[in-house]
């Protein structure tokens, strides 16, 4: 019964494989906003990157958030930077071309907040171009060579830090989601991707050796409530600026 946790799946969610019409997929994102606020994401990043950025004092700062989504934890980003009296410069970077359009619609109120289309797998950017290089809920849907790729990307483009946000895979985190949690989701989509992504996550020491095998520096993987992995690492921008 518990077997299936031991190893990622690589069996392909819906969204991987596209088979969904443009309705289930407008519904997805609204209904995925509603489950990443409830489960933590927000809160995931204002430990981490937001908590970095306070650290270091800075007045301005730069965020490439891959695999954007709607474009919820960069509005979440440009809300905390006007309350506190700090410049961002945010971009999240889409292959998508309807999320990469959300991200420009439902973020209308943030003038520091762009759109663009691109691959995570070669981003479309010089090196050291971000302060910062962030992911949320994304690397679970690819293959371990491929994120490491992806990780060296991030550290590619960033001057800083790399924090990356995903699942732990966790049997009570897949129970939950698979019996309580399917009582408020009503999207095929979600309720389905929902438990694969559970299963295609990651265990904090995978997370971290995919981390060791890039080119990142200072890996680390925390966990935060409830069922989170962060990884975080220095970036080949602030390695080259040592």
């Amino acid at each position: 019964m518990f077997e299936r946790f031991d190893r990622r799946s690589h069996e392909l969610e819906h969204l991987d494989k596209g088979d969904y019409t443009p309705a289930e997929y407008e519904g997805c994102l609204a209904e995925l906003r509603r489950v990443n606020r409830f489960l933590g994401d927000a809160r995931a990043l204002r430990r981490s990157l937001l908590a970095e950025v306070e650290r270091e004092g800075l007045k301005s700062f730069s965020v490439l958030d891959v695999g954007a989504g709607s474009g919820e934890l960069l509005r979440t980003i440009a809300s905390w930077a006007r309350e506190n009296d700090r410049e961002a410069l945010l971009v999240g970077l889409e292959l998508n071309a309807r999320s990469a359009r959300a991200i420009r619609e439902e973020s209308a109120a943030f003038a520091s907040i762009r759109a663009l289309r691109g691959d995570a797998l070669r981003l479309p950017f010089a090196d050291d171009r971000f302060d910062y290089a962030i992911c949320s809920l994304f690397t679970h849907h690819f293959a371990d060579e491929q994120v490491v790729r992806i990780l060296n990307e991030l550290g590619r483009v960033a001057r800083r830090k790399v924090f990356v946000i995903d699942l732990h895979r966790h049997p009570l985190a897949y129970f939950l989601y698979t019996t309580v949690g399917r009582l408020f989701l009503h999207n095929r989509l979600i309720r389905e991707d929902g438990a694969l992504s559970i299963l295609r996550g990651f265990r904090p020491r995978e997370l971290n050796e995919l981390c060791s095998r890039s080119s990142l520096a200072g890996c680390g993987v925390e966990r935060r409530f409830p069922f989170r992995l962060v990884l975080s690492g220095s970036s080949d921008g602030a390695s080259r600026n040592e």
